[in-house]
């Protein structure tokens, strides 16, 4: 076994032979140099994890030549030997490295456990934090190297007056490193020990009948889109994207019945809402008689595709209310119309678990044993109660 210091001048004397031999450094023990039969030299360390029974092991450390020369071949040899030292194997540290680099980055990562996400709603509002804030902060750094201060600057770059989004984006990341630990991909989450933001003060804003009147005359001269989207709203209490998102195949006109299916839903949970008269008269407007189509969007743009404009709406709708010569109405949003429809069955006497039965909305009468054994869809009550609810309605826009 020749050995001999390994330097620039030794290494360039080395000559192919008729097998490949190797040439070992006097001074760093398990530090060397193999030459090929064709010639090709490679810096390599050879250890052993253990006493002499071990098994030999060999980490290539480079081929020679730039960046490894007999210099900075050293080096790598030095910090390997110290790992060996440490009982930490070179061999399983750079598989678990190239494994970081192939399949860990923060990025590729991310985007899989985005479409592995269930819910429309979860998985838009991942999505959308991933996208914005999470990806363009931790870029393609791997996984395990991702620390909690990294976590710390993704969150700092969001506006504090971002209530709503900090504690959502927060919400996002936790439980993707819980995935990543659950899956061993990880050993522990950054984000042990962080604290959450502060919760959102709920929102407590409902129309008056004295506003509806306003808002629903206004949406005439607004998008044809949005505007009818908007009376639904007020109509039924359902959420804007249910809504909005609306095909002729869930509606039935001779059964005056909207069949919404769970995966359009926010829980998940499919929901049956009887059409009042005021329901029935936009989709009859919107079909050009009482004759529905069978299939295709409620709501499509010029172009076929799913209206989306709610921002501009709302401003045009806003616009028109403040010259309509009324007093000012105070700043609303149009999730505030569905807050707005379960105060207006409060007031006319509906039951809490009837009001929960129509806006979907997993609560109280809902949970635990009471969602189990609980199985009346509440179809009569929730016929009555949309009726009333349209009495009042119409009673108010004819004042």
């Amino acid at each position: 076994m020749a050995t001999g210091r390994i330097s620039k001048e030794t290494v360039d004397r080395l000559q192919a032979g008729s097998t490949a031999s190797f040439l070992w450094d006097d001074e760093l023990k398990g530090f060397g140099v193999r030459v090929t039969t064709s010639g090709a030299k490679s810096y390599i360390f050879q250890y052993r994890m253990g006493g002499r029974e071990a098994k030999t092991q060999r980490y290539t450390i480079g081929r020679h030549g730039s960046p490894w020369t007999a210099a900075t071949a050293r080096m790598e040899a030095v910090r390997i030997c110290t790992l060996v030292r440490q009982r930490r194997n070179p061999v399983d540290l750079e598989k678990q490295r190239r494994r970081e680099a192939a399949e860990l980055p923060f990025a590729a990562y991310a985007t899989r456990f985005a479409q592995l996400c269930a819910g429309k709603g979860w998985q838009t509002l991942v999505e959308r934090s991933l996208r914005l804030h999470l990806i363009p902060a931790l870029g393609n750094k791997a996984l395990p190297q991702i620390v909690r201060s990294d976590i710390v600057i993704a969150m700092d770059e969001i506006p504090k007056e971002q209530i709503a989004n900090r504690r959502n984006v927060f919400a996002v990341a936790r439980r993707l490193f819980r995935w990543a630990v659950s899956r061993g991909d990880i050993q522990i989450s950054p984000m042990e020990g962080m604290e959450t933001p502060k919760a959102v003060k709920p929102r407590d804003r409902w129309l008056s009948d004295s506003e509806l009147p306003r808002i629903w005359n206004a949406t005439r001269q607004t998008h044809p889109c949005f505007g009818p989207i908007v009376r639904l709203l007020i109509a039924t209490g359902q959420r804007r994207e249910e809504v909005s998102g609306l095909t002729w195949a869930e509606l039935d006109r001779k059964a005056r019945m909207w069949t919404l299916p769970g995966e359009r839903t926010k829980n998940g949970e499919p929901n049956y809402i009887p059409l009042n008269d005021l329901a029935v008269a936009e989709f009859d407007k919107i079909a050009g008689g009482e004759s529905w189509p069978k299939r295709g969007r409620t709501f499509a743009t010029s172009s076929g595709a799913a209206f989306s404009g709610f921002a501009k709406g709302k401003l045009k709708l806003d616009s028109l209310i403040e010259c309509d010569g009324g007093n000012p109405i105070t700043s609303w949003r149009l999730h505030d119309l569905r807050r707005t429809v379960a105060t207006g069955f409060q007031r006319l006497g509906v039951r809490f678990e009837v009001t929960e039965a129509i806006l979907n909305h997993v609560g109280a009468s809902r949970a635990g044993v009471a969602g189990i054994y609980q199985r009346h869809d509440w179809k009569p009550e929730k016929i009555e109660a949309l009726r009333m609810w349209n009495d009042h309605l119409e009673a108010i826009f004819s004042d």
